[in-house]
């Protein structure tokens, strides 16, 4: 098996060591029952050398995008094919259970499991009738049913009673009864209706209309019961404390958060907040250790219920001295500064709060590159401060305008016009009418702009002149009534204790619980 081979050894002289190898015969040598036919061998030893030299696998980092790259693709693209063909399944595999289980025992185990209902589960062993169980032939129906109806968005009153199972006729007099009442489109949507239904006299019969009772208003309950003759309606008024909330507390580092620790409702904050930005800067006029005041419509229904109105006052004060107070007036809704109310004054208003930073005149354009006139003057602001119109006038233009971006320009009479442009959001539209000092729009650098700036400009007879050089008169005046009527609504609302809307209401409240109808408000009285 082994033959000698001469090595020398390492380190003496001498003969050549003997060293033991296989003959090439032993190796390749086959067995003789196995061995296969000269042909097949020298076939597959053919093979074996071609797929040798054929080059399925290249590097796919080299030669890119030659043949030989898309070859190695292809075999990538079939070997990931493959593998994915034999993506295993992972879908659960049934066990068999430790012991054979008949029907019975397998029931029983179910019974026993926690399962959801929509997979069958439920709780208890289930039992079989047995021999001694009779079937009924029938039933007692119940004498009443009640029912909860839900008013939903567009639905009208008699189809809500229709669906509860109220007949058309009496669901078509109910709800005649009850516009006669309160208008139907007053009814929110997701009022809740309590029906009770009485004893039909046959089973093919719908059930008649017992006792419906809702909350028709904040302030009302309305309950409708059947009478010997037709139905009866039983209005039932809700005590409702209608005292304003007023919230005062000190600027810290967010006014919003501030408010909020102080037990404002977000609606009010939001609404307080978007009025101080239309008349003064947040950034600047606001600062810790302020005192903030704001005064909402708030209404309590003797049954617990909460609704927060609108905002109606909303102060700043800084060192006991009043910065804002501005008290919303007038059938519009807006909001008026008390100290500007019934004045008159004449001067130049400022279109924002913020610094001068280029002049009317001839200057370098910044971004053009060469001089042109400079047809207005431009102010330095912070990104989204409110712009405020110069004087009343009409909206004459309000959309994109070439190098002015975003831009409205006012028509005050006589020849005068205002411009404002680089707005990053326009807030009033073409043809609408504006008054000094109302938000026109927001600080922005919309077209030929480098930073957020206002552009303003005035014109004179339409050509452009100095705005610097002009002083709007604006007055205030006001009748002497109105301007009375006004001031005893500040002292009014200022004189409000901070927390008197939140005294308890129990004493009328019990008092309401034992007039209701309803089934739930004398659950909430026990």
């Amino acid at each position: 098996m082994f033959k000698p081979r001469e090595v020398p050894e390492s380190g003496h002289g001498g003969p050549p060591a003997g060293a033991a190898a296989l003959t090439h015969a032993l190796i390749h040598s086959p067995e003789p029952e196995t061995a296969w036919p000269a042909r097949i061998i020298a076939l597959r030893d053919d093979w074996l050398y071609r797929l040798q030299r054929y080059d399925l696998a290249p590097d796919l980092a080299e030669d890119i995008g030659s043949r030989r790259w898309f070859r190695g693709l292809g075999t990538m693209l079939g070997l990931a094919l493959c593998a994915l063909s034999f993506w295993p399944d992972f879908t659960a595999i049934t066990a068999p259970p430790a012991m054979p289980l008949d029907a019975r025992q397998r029931d029983e185990f179910r019974s026993q499991t926690i399962a959801p209902l929509a997979l069958g589960g439920d709780s208890g062993a289930r039992m079989g009738p047995s021999a001694l169980v009779v079937p009924l032939q029938s039933a007692p129906e119940r004498a009443l049913v009640q029912v909860t109806a839900t008013l939903g968005q567009g639905d009208s009153f008699a189809h809500v009673l229709q669906r509860a199972g109220v007949g058309a006729g009496d669901a078509a007099r109910v709800e005649g009864m009850v516009a006669g009442v309160v208008p139907l489109g007053d009814l929110l949507p997701g009022t809740q209706v309590d029906i009770t239904l009485g004893r039909r006299d046959a089973a093919a019969q719908g059930r008649p209309l017992e006792r419906i009772a809702f909350r028709a208003r904040f302030d009302l309950n309305l309950a409708i019961e059947r009478a010997p003759v037709g139905f009866l309606m039983k209005p039932q008024p809700i005590t409702v404390d209608t005292t304003p909330l007023r919230i005062r507390g000190t600027v810290g580092s967010s006014l919003y958060r501030s408010a909020r620790a102080a037990g404002a409702p977000i609606e009010a904050i939001q609404q307080y907040l978007q009025v101080l930005d239309q008349h003064l800067s947040l950034d600047s006029a606001v600062e810790p250790g302020d005192t903030f005041d704001m005064v909402v419509a708030y209404k309590r229904s003797g049954s617990g219920e909460v609704q927060v109105g609108e905002l109606l006052y909303a102060g700043v004060e800084r060192g006991g001295r009043p910065q804002a107070q501005l008290l919303r007036w007038g059938s519009d809704g807006q909001f008026f500064e008390a100290s500007g109310m019934g004045a008159h004054r004449t001067g130049l208003i400022m279109p924002v709060v913020g610094r001068i930073t280029s002049t009317y005149g001839a200057r370098r354009h910044p971004i053009l590159g060469y001089t042109r006139m400079h047809a207005g003057v431009d102010f330095g602001a912070a990104y989204g401060s409110p712009i405020y119109a110069v004087g009343d006038g009409v909206v004459s233009f309000a959309g994109w305008h070439g190098g002015h971006g975003n831009y409205v320009r006012l028509e005050h009479g006589g020849g005068f016009g205002t411009g404002y442009g680089h707005m990053s959001r326009i807030a009033v539209g073409a043809g609408g009418r504006v008054r000094a000092g109302q938000v026109i729009g927001y600080v922005g650098s919309t077209g030929l702009s480098t930073g957020p700036h206002l552009h303003y400009e005035l014109y004179k007879g339409g050509a452009t002149v100095n705005p610097l050089s002009v002083r709007f008169t604006v007055s205030n005046q006001v009748d002497q009534k109105e301007l009375a009527a006004f001031k005893a609504r500040l002292a009014a609302l200022r004189s409000v204790q901070p927390g008197a809307a939140l005294v308890s209401l129990a004493p009328r409240q019990a008092t309401v619980a034992l007039a209701s109808g309803r089934e739930i408000d004398k659950l909430g009285s026990d």
